[in-house]
């Protein structure tokens, strides 16, 4: 048998047993949890590639369905040709008959020199210088209508319809003012919303009757025309200052100008975008914008409208483009009338203002109601935003602008005012006699002069008789025929005690000059 080994070597030998045994533990640990850790990073990308896999598919639907809706409407832009033309063809014999028989046959009512007395001699005007491809009359016409600039944004596309090219014919009519102005001197008002009312009213002539919008009825010459004319009005621009020392009625104009036509380019989308900024407190301007492709910069340039203070024109671009949800428009109404607020506070604090400050401010806070009023009622956010404290708020400022008119009205001070002068008595005089009568003389010599009996004199003698009635010269009825009859020929008898009045040169009441009596006894008889 065997010795038995002793109990100090038998600790000796499993002492390192126990710690490779914990060793071998922990590295087992730990690799379990490296592998937790690798099978939760290939799952994760697993998923990820799942879905980055599904959203390719569906982009690969989408661009296949795309594909197929451009190839469908291609070859329906193809098939549609032929009607398209001879649609135009037609339309076009229509128009050439009708003008050939508007120059033979110039009716007078439609004579471009005539008067407009209803809506239908409006049409007939408008349609009278189309049919003659009058462009120049054609715009003098429209632009001494603005007051009847209902009539004619309903009435001219019907007019327009009448022209043999309607394009050519509508930038022929511009083509005086836009552009560049050739009026020169004669220039008066801006004439850009004429401009801009004509341009509108051709988009439903030229658009194709097949197909709607996506083609437009503009033949390559007029177009190239269009282009060029675009391309001018940019070349200007650094001779009138840049963009922001335009005009927004010329900025309207070019826009319009842009869209009518089909002539937007991309690589111009960045000067579309600052005109648009510029100008879009006008109301077309979010409407321009999706047309000249801005549709992904929208969210960008409510931002920027935001920042300026332009909270009510980021509104009218929310509801244009659908993005209400991620620009609430009520914060940006409220944040708009502290604005409006603030600027009415510092108005009252400028001291250059002193005079005017209380209604310049209320102005200010007047402009910003009416237009939050009427945004509130035109999208309807009468729950989420009640107007009747704003209404109340005008009406305030209403009544503190009417009471600080009725303080700035000057006082009325009578005219023809004259005072009696005897014994130092004041008092009106009648009116001047001679304004009253048909047949007064004016007299280009100078007043005679007042003469004023001395206190130290006594009054007249009882004795004396008194003077007849004068006649009535003041009052509405008409003069007499003699109006000198009631008075005695024979000179006035000497006064004891007063000045001795010689007759005197004085302009008669009904015209001429003649001897009167002297001042002094005229104001003993108004006495």
């Amino acid at each position: 048998m065997g010795s038995i080994p002793d109990p100090g070597e038998l600790s000796e030998l499993t002492q390192p047993s126990f710690d490779e045994f914990q060793r071998q533990t922990s590295l087992m640990t730990s690799c379990t949890l490296l592998w937790k850790e690798l099978s939760d990073h290939f799952s994760s990308l697993e998923q990820d590639l799942n879905h980055k896999s599904e959203a390719l598919k569906r982009k690969i639907h989408t661009l296949d369905n795309s594909t197929s809706d451009s190839l469908r409407l291609l070859d329906h832009r193809e098939t549609s040709l032929d009607a398209t033309l001879q649609i135009a063809l037609r339309t076009l014999d229509t128009r050439r008959t009708a003008a050939l028989s508007a120059l033979l046959h110039d009716a007078d009512d439609t004579s471009p020199d005539g008067e407009v007395d209803d809506t239908a001699g409006l049409v007939l005007k408008l349609k009278s210088f189309c049919l003659r491809m009058d462009a120049f009359g054609f715009f003098a016409f429209v632009s001494a209508k603005k007051k009847e600039l209902d009539g004619l944004r309903a009435e001219m596309p019907v007019a327009l319809a009448e022209c043999v090219d309607p394009a050519k014919f509508v930038l022929e009519a511009i083509s005086e003012v836009f552009p560049v102005d050739k009026r020169g001197e004669k220039a008066g008002h801006d004439l850009g919303w004429a401009c801009v009312l004509v341009l509108e009213s051709l988009i439903p002539v030229v658009v194709d009757p097949v197909i709607g919008k996506s083609r437009l009825l503009v033949t390559p010459t007029v177009k190239e025309h269009a282009t060029e004319i675009a391309e001018t009005w940019k070349s200007s621009l650094e001779d009138r200052g840049g963009v922001e020392n335009l005009k927004t009625p010329d900025v309207h104009t070019f826009l319009q100008h842009v869209v009518t036509f089909g002539i937007v380019k991309n690589d111009d989308s960045d000067l579309y975008r600052k005109l648009v900024i510029a100008s879009a407190w006008r109301k077309q301007m979010p409407k321009l914008a999706l047309s000249l492709g801005l549709a992904q910069q929208m969210p960008d340039m409510i931002e920027e409208l935001i920042s300026k203070g332009q909270q009510l024109d980021a509104v009218h671009f929310t509801y244009e483009v659908g993005l209400v949800e991620k620009f609430p428009p009520v914060p940006l109404l409220k944040s708009f009338l502290k604005d409006a607020k603030k600027v009415a506070a510092s108005i009252l604090e400028d001291p250059n203002n002193a005079g005017r400050a209380a209604y310049l401010a209320a102005r200010k806070e007047q402009s910003a109601l009416r237009a939050v009023i009427k945004c509130i009622e035109e999208y309807k956010l009468e729950d989420e935003f009640p107007p009747e404290n704003l209404k109340k708020r005008l009406d305030q400022l209403e009544k503190v602008k009417m009471v600080k008119t009725e303080k700035r009205k000057p006082v009325a001070v009578p005219a023809n005012k004259r005072t009696r002068a005897s014994n130092g008595n004041g008092g009106p005089m009648p009116p001047a006699k001679a304004g009253r009568l048909t047949n007064a003389y004016v007299s280009s010599f100078p007043a005679a002069p007042t003469f004023v009996r001395s206190p130290s004199h006594g009054q007249y003698p009882a004795a004396l008789p008194p003077y007849p009635s004068p006649p009535h010269m003041y009052g509405s009825r008409s003069p007499p025929a003699n109006p000198y009859a009631a008075y005695s020929p024979e000179p006035a008898p000497a006064i004891a005690g007063s000045y001795p009045a010689a007759p005197m040169n004085y302009p008669h009441a009904y015209g001429g000059y003649g001897n009167v009596l002297a001042p002094t006894y005229q104001q003993a008889y108004y006495r």
